[in-house]
């Protein structure tokens, strides 16, 4: 089995590593019933509406003052 003639250093070992963990912004889609963000594909946390249909029920959270 082939051996590797030096060492390499862990700043090298880590760049290797770290060019395949690349950071990616959130995707979000804004929900038709609330006009709100939401991640896709899943149920509204504002409104709890899902596909136009009510899927959960959200009771109102009360503002700070």
């Amino acid at each position: 089995m082939p051996n590797p003639k030096r060492k390499n250093s862990k700043a090298r070992r880590d760049k290797r590593r770290g060019a395949n963990s690349k950071v990616f912004a959130i995707n979000l889609s804004v929900c038709p019933q609330c006009n709100k963000p939401r991640l896709p594909h899943r149920v509204c946390p504002h409104c709890g509406y899902y596909n136009g249909k009510p899927i959960i029920v959200v009771e109102a959270k009360e503002e700070k003052k």
